[in-house]
C-alpha cells in the first residue's frame, strides 16, 4: 500500500478562506472543527475560527468557554466520548475547559512533507519564481499592487531612512507576490526641486568631470555640501547687511535655475539629466548588492505638468484652497486636524505635495492599481495624511486604494570611513567583517567558490536582518559588530543554518535522494524533535499571511530564527550518517524539505541563500 493510500484523508467541510492543497494544516484544523461541531451540533465554520495551533502544549486546542456557556466539563465530555481516531487525529484529552487534540503523527508528517516537496518542485521548474513555493496563496489573484519604496534623492548619500524603506519595501513587495498579486515595484526618486538648481550651480563652481564619472553620488554630494556652505555664509552676510541685493545670492540664482528647469529650458535640463542618469547607474549597483530590483524608476520630475495643473485646478474648484498675500496657494485641511499644506509656491513653482497629488493621478491612469503602497519613515506621516485626505476631497476614484507603510528611525549608523553615512561603506564594512570570519576556518574557506561574493552576500544579510528582526515601527540602533556576529539571532546565523542544511546532502552522497514523501517510510519520522520541526513548517503559510496582513517582515524573521534553532537542536539526535538505509533516506528527505522552506522564507526577505560559507 502506498503512503498516499495509507494516509488518505477523509472528507472535511470546506471552510471559506482555506486552501487545503497549499495549507494541509488547515485540513487538520477543519477535522478538529468537524469533531467538535458534530458533538455540539454547531457549524464547523464557527468552530474552525477557534481551533488554536500549538497552544497549551497540544497540536490543536479548543477553548470550550469560547463557544459554550455553563459548565465546560459537560461539553468537553461530549467531544471526548464521541471521538474516534483516524488519519487526522489520534486522540483528544480534556484539560480543564480545553480540548487537546493530537494529530496522527505519521499522517501529519506525510501530508506536510508531500505538500512542501510538490510545491518546491513546481517552483524549481520556474527559476524566476523561487519564492512562489510552499507558503504561497492566491488571495490577491487578479489584483495589481503598485509599491513605491526606497526613493533616495539623486546626488545625495543613500541614508539610513532610504535603506529601511528599501529593505522593508522589498519584503512587502515579495509578500504580495507570494499572495498572487501582480506587483509593480516603483522607485520614486527625489529628483526635482530648488535643491537641484542649487546643485547645478554648485557643479558649475566646484564640479570635476573625472570625479563625477568615478563616483557621481559622492562627488555631487561634496559639491552640494560646498554650495550649501556658500548659501549659509551669504545668508548670514545678508542678515548682517553685508549683502544688500538678494537677487545676487546663491539662493536666488538656484531658484532661477530651477524655474528655468520647470519652464523647460534645455540647457538647464541637460545638466540635470546627466546627474540623474549617473546617479541611477550608481544606485543600480547598490541595489544589486542588496538583491533588490525595481520595475520602474520614476520620480518627481516625471509627474506631468498637466497633472500638476489639474491637481491645483480641482482643489480650487472643490473649494479646498486659500491663497496667501504673496500668491502661495494652500489646501486648507484644518477641519481635519491636518493644518494647511502648500500646493503652489509664491513664485508659481510646484512643491512636493502637488507633485505627489499629480503623481498619484498619473500612476492610476497608467497602472489602474487595486492598491498603492508608499513605504517611508514615520516623519512623513503628516505629509501622507494630507495627500490622502486631499485626494479624497478631490473625489478621486483611487482615494481609498492608497496606503502608507511607515517605520521607525535608525540610530548609530556610522562607519569607520567618516561621519557621512554612505550605504556602500556600511555594506563594505559588513563584507569585510564576514570575509575575516570566513578566513578563520581555512578548510571551509578553501571550499568556497567565490569568497568575495559570498562575504558580500552574508554582509548584506547581516545588515538587512538587523533592520528586519525588530518590529517595523520601532526605532533601533545599528551596530556593525553585533549584526555581523555568528553568535545569537543575527543574519549570519540564518545563512549558516541554510549552509548546514545544504551540507547534509553533500556529506551523505551514498544516500538515495527521493522526490516525494511517497518514497519514504514516514513512520520513521516520529521523534518529538522532528514533530516539533514539522509543526513549525506547517505553520509557515499562516506566518506569511500574517506578515502580509500587518506589513510586518519581523514575523518572517522570527519564524526563520526559530526554525534554525529547532534544526540546530536536532543535529545530534536526527543523524543521516550512520543511520539505517530507511532512516537515512527519510531523514535526508526531511532535511531537504526544511532547506526548501527556509530558502523560500529567506527569499521573501530578499536574502540570497548560499550553499557554503
Amino acid at each position: 500500500m502506498s503512503n498516499a493510500e495509507k494516509y488518505a484523508l477523509g472528507p472535511v467541510p470546506a471552510i471559506p478562506g482555506t486552501d487545503y492543497a497549499r495549507v494541509p494544516v488547515d485540513q487538520f484544523r477543519a477535522a478538529v472543527a468537524k469533531v467538535v461541531a458534530d458533538a455540539w451540533d454547531e457549524t464547523p465554520e464557527k468552530i474552525f475560527a477557534g481551533v488554536d495551533i500549538g497552544k497549551k502544549g497540544a497540536d490543536f486546542a479548543v477553548a470550550t468557554p469560547r463557544f459554550k456557556k455553563g459548565k465546560p466539563d459537560e461539553w468537553v465530555k461530549k467531544v471526548v466520548d464521541a471521538f474516534k481516531p483516524d488519519n487526522y487525529l489520534s486522540e483528544v484529552k480534556a484539560q480543564g475547559p480545553f480540548l487537546m487534540f493530537t494529530a496522527n503523527r505519521a499522517s501529519f508528517a506525510y501530508h506536510i512533507l508531500n505538500t512542501i516537496s510538490k510545491m518546491s518542485a513546481e517552483a524549481e521548474a520556474k527559476p524566476d519564481c523561487q519564492t512562489l513555493a510552499y507558503g504561497t496563496n492566491e488571495d490577491g489573484k487578479g489584483k495589481h499592487m503598485l509599491i513605491d519604496f526606497s526613493s533616495p534623492n539623486i546626488a545625495k548619500p543613500f541614508h539610513a531612512g532610504h535603506l529601511r524603506s528599501t529593505i522593508i519595501g522589498a519584503v512587502i513587495a515579495n509578500l504580495h507576490d507570494a499572495a498572487g498579486w501582480k506587483v509593480t515595484r516603483l522607485n520614486y526618486l527625489g529628483d526635482w526641486g530648488t535643491q537641484y538648481g542649487l546643485l547645478s550651480l554648485g557643479f558649475d563652481r566646484y564640479g570635476d568631470e573625472e570625479e563625477l564619472k568615478k563616483d557621481p553620488i559622492k562627488h555631487l554630494f561634496k559639491v552640494y555640501v560646498k554650495i550649501n556652505q556658500d548659501n549659509a555664509a551669504e545668508k548670514e552676510k545678508f542678515n548682517n547687511g553685508e549683502i544688500t541685493d538678494a537677487s545676487t545670492t546663491t539662493h536666488a540664482q538656484a531658484q532661477r535655475i530651477f524655474k528655468s528647469m520647470e519652464d523647460g529650458d534645455e540647457a538647464a535640463l541637460k545638466q540635470w539629466r546627466r546627474f540623474r542618469d549617473l546617479s541611477i547607474g550608481k544606485l543600480d549597483q547598490t541595489y544589486d548588492t542588496l538583491n533588490v530590483h525595481f520595475d520602474v524608476y520614476w520620480g518627481e520630475s516625471q509627474v506631468s505638468d498637466d497633472s500638476i495643473l489639474r491637481a491645483i485646478r480641482v482643489c480650487q474648484e472643490k473649494g479646498l484652497t486659500v491663497e496667501e498675500e504673496n500668491g502661495a496657494l494652500l489646501v486648507d485641511l484644518k477641519k481635519y486636524k491636518l493644518d494647511r499644506a502648500i500646493i503652489r509656491k509664491a513664485d508659481g513653482t510646484s512643491i512636493y505635495l502637488t507633485r505627489d497629488i499629480g503623481g498619484a493621478y498619473d500612476k492610476y491612469q497608467k497602472y489602474k492599481f487595486d492598491k498603492h503602497i508608499y513605504v517611508t519613515a514615520h516623519q512623513q506621516a503628516l505629509h501622507f495624511k494630507q495627500l490622502f485626505k486631499t485626494v479624497e476631497l478631490m473625489g478621486e476614484e483611487y482615494a481609498g486604494k492608497l496606503e502608507h507603510v511607515t517605520f521607525g528611525m535608525v540610530h548609530g549608523m556610522s562607519t569607520r570611513k567618516g561621519n557621512v553615512v554612505f550605504l556602500d561603506d556600511i555594506l563594505l564594512d559588513a563584507k569585510d567583517a564576514m570575509h575575516d570570519a570566513m578566513k578563520s576556518n581555512e578548510a571551509k574557506y578553501a571550499q568556497v567558490e567565490d569568497p568575495e561574493e559570498t562575504s558580500a552576500i552574508i554582509g548584506a544579510t547581516a545588515v538587512k536582518i538587523q533592520d528586519l528582526s525588530g518590529k517595523r515601527l520601532n526605532d533601533y540602533t545599528f551596530n556593525i559588530k553585533r549584526c555581523t556576529s555568528f553568535e545569537g539571532d543575527f543574519g549570519p546565523f540564518i545563512q549558516y543554518s541554510h549552509v548546514r542544511l545544504c551540507s547534509v546532502q553533500r556529506k551523505n552522497p551514498n544516500v538515495h535522494v527521493v522526490e516525494t514523501a511517497n518514497d519514504i517510510d514516514v513512520s520513521i519520522l516520529s521523534q518529538p524533535k522532528i514533530h516539533e520541526i514539522l509543526y513549525h513548517l506547517a505553520q509557515y503559510p499562516d506566518v506569511v499571511k500574517t506578515s502580509l496582513k500587518f506589513s510586518e517582515p519581523s514575523t518572517i524573521v522570527t519564524w526563520c530564527f526559530k526554525l534554525s534553532h529547532l534544526v540546530g537542536s536536532a543535529w545530534e539526535t536526527i543523524k543521516v550518517s550512520g543511520a539505517s538505509e530507511a532512516e537515512a533516506k527519510a531523514r535526508l528527505f526531511l532535511f531537504i524539505q526544511i532547506r526548501h522552506v527556509l530558502a523560500s522564507a529567506m527569499r521573501l526577505l530578499s536574502l540570497t541563500p548560499i550553499d557554503r560559507m
